[in-house]
């Protein structure tokens, strides 16, 4: 009997959000309204493409030749297009989708639990069940005058900060994404990606100067040595761990024995992971000039070095030039 029952209870689901689009004045849906159909989508339990997604929405929403051209405020991008990648982004990091090769996803097992207890719909609330999801919409909020995303339309504050609100949230979320990249590259990779990043901050003068320097040095405790500066006047001892496990304080007390037995004076310890609070108190207690780079701020380097990312829209805030108007 249930055999029968769900496709009529889908098609009820499909008419009910096609009356509330009606209702609300919408022609496009957004990401959570994606969500549950593109999640259907996956649960054939083969490989995607965003393509193949997008084409199959794009006709389950009925949407016309106008509605799917309908672009962004940059006009770089489809709005459809770009809901239905959320949409996706928010499956993946609950554990219900995952990325199987470039630009081919395919449905976890709790992606078809979820498909099985065939909820009344998938939302960022319903997302938030799944740890990974909750860790995901968190990361980043420490700070606490930047607003939930359910607030920013809601709140008081003037389109500049909303601006530099979202400017925020994106750039968090790319820190998020970029760790879990690196997590699943090569040692290798993780270690050219480092010195490429040391070089774009300003040391160790050449790309391929400084990589001679990586994995080079044998030495225990130490994965490699860098310029400081150009001219070679000093070096920076280095070690890169592509850990998720925290560092805790006898990995860096053996890293800073290591500086000492090179009588080396400076140091850089960088981690995809972080560091306990007994390693932090340690540096900060010792003569020897240690800088602790943890996952999100490596991320944060990169992104501000451009590294492994790629500009994809610049806005221009712009003011009056009261000059201009001063007349003499």
């Amino acid at each position: 009997m249930s055999l029968h029952r769900r496709p009529i209870q889908d098609r009820k689901r499909h008419m009910l959000i096609k009356l509330e689009w009606s209702v609300m004045g919408m022609t496009i849906p957004d990401y959570e309204t994606i969500m549950f159909p593109l999640l259907q989508l996956m649960g054939d339990q083969q490989e995607h493409s965003k393509p193949e997604a997008v084409e199959h929405l794009s006709k389950k929403f009925s949407l016309t030749e106008a509605e799917r051209g309908q672009l962004l405020p940059s006009g770089r991008q489809r709005l459809f297009d770009n809901r239905v990648g959320w949409a996706r982004t928010y499956l993946a990091k609950a554990g219900l989708l995952e990325s199987t090769r470039r630009g081919r996803w395919k449905i976890m097992q709790r992606g078809s639990d979820v498909l099985a207890e065939n909820p009344p719909k998938i939302d960022a609330k319903y997302l938030e069940r799944f740890p990974e999801f909750l860790a995901f919409r968190t990361a980043g909020r420490e700070r606490p005058e930047v607003p939930a995303e359910e607030d920013l339309l809601s709140s008081k504050r003037t389109p500049r900060e909303l601006i530099e609100d979202g400017h925020d949230r994106l750039r968090n979320e790319l820190v998020q994404e970029l760790l879990s990249r690196i997590m699943k590259c090569s040692p290798e990779f993780f270690e050219t990606m480092v010195v490429e990043l040391l070089v774009k901050m300003g040391y160790g003068g050449s790309q391929a100067d400084a990589g001679k320097a990586i994995g080079r040095s044998g030495d225990e405790g130490i994965d490699g040595i860098i310029k400081e500066d150009k001219l070679g006047l000093d070096a920076i001892y280095l070690q890169a761990k592509r850990w998720q496990n925290p560092v805790g304080r006898p990995e860096i007390h053996r890293f800073v024995g290591a500086l000492q037995g090179q009588r080396a004076t400076k140091g850089i310890f960088i981690t995809t992971s972080r560091f306990s609070d007994d390693a932090k108190q340690y540096v900060s207690s010792i003569g020897t000039k240690v800088v602790l780079i943890d996952g999100e701020e490596l991320a944060r380097l990169m992104i501000d070095s451009d590294v492994g990312v790629s500009k994809e829209v610049t806005y221009e805030i712009k003011r009056v030039d009261n000059d201009y108007f001063a007349e003499e």
